[in-house]
């Protein structure tokens, strides 16, 4: 991810303001009030995939994310934010009591690229481990694991194990078959 493609620390937070912003609206079934303040930044009206992410004591209570921009930076975070908290399958929708302890994580991806290889050792020596979010796909099955889920399964086998688990194929597949696989970067903020 190039510098002028990065935000600062200030811009990370509002972004993570607007997270809580637009669940605390929907959960308490509040009116919008507008922007949280006058001064946005013209990044955020870039079109970027964006994830929110919901975490309650070291445990996911959800994640959602477009990893293609369908929409500004902006509106991406607003969009995904109710969709962590009311629709992931994965969860129930976000309970008031649960509101009071969830912790909000935002990830910023750049623009997906494929990763050519010639096979599973190969791939795995151009996975670099914490670094890149992999998105693998085969006819109608796919899906990705954000940079972050490295933390949780280090080792590259293992994470393309359940990588190719999450998408619904079996677990090897990465090892007997050829997929198509993407990798692309992401900045996070974390309250």
């Amino acid at each position: 991810m190039g510098d002028a493609d990065k935000l600062s620390e200030e811009e990370g937070k509002y972004l993570l303001s607007v997270a809580r912003k637009t669940i605390n609206q929907r959960i308490f079934d509040l009116e919008d009030t507008g922007p949280l303040d006058a001064d946005i930044s013209p990044k955020f009206s870039k079109r970027r995939g964006t994830f929110v992410t919901l975490i309650i004591d070291d445990s996911l209570r959800g994640c959602i994310g477009h990893i293609i921009p369908r929409e500004s930076m902006l509106e991406g975070i607003r969009i995904n934010a109710i969709n962590a908290a009311f629709r992931d399958p994965r969860f129930r929708p976000l309970s008031p009591e649960e509101w009071k302890i969830v912790k909000i994580e935002i990830s910023l991806l750049t623009e997906p690229r494929p990763l050519i290889y010639s096979g599973p050792d190969d791939l795995l020596n151009k996975l670099s481990p914490g670094v890149d979010g992999v998105i693998i796909k085969k006819g109608h099955s796919q899906a990705t694991f954000l940079p972050q889920v490295w933390e949780q399964l280090p080792d590259k086998k293992e994470f393309l194990t359940h990588l190719c688990l999450k998408s619904g194929m079996d677990g090897n597949a990465w090892e007997k078959e050829k997929l198509e696989v993407s990798v692309y970067q992401v900045q996070a903020f974390h309250e």
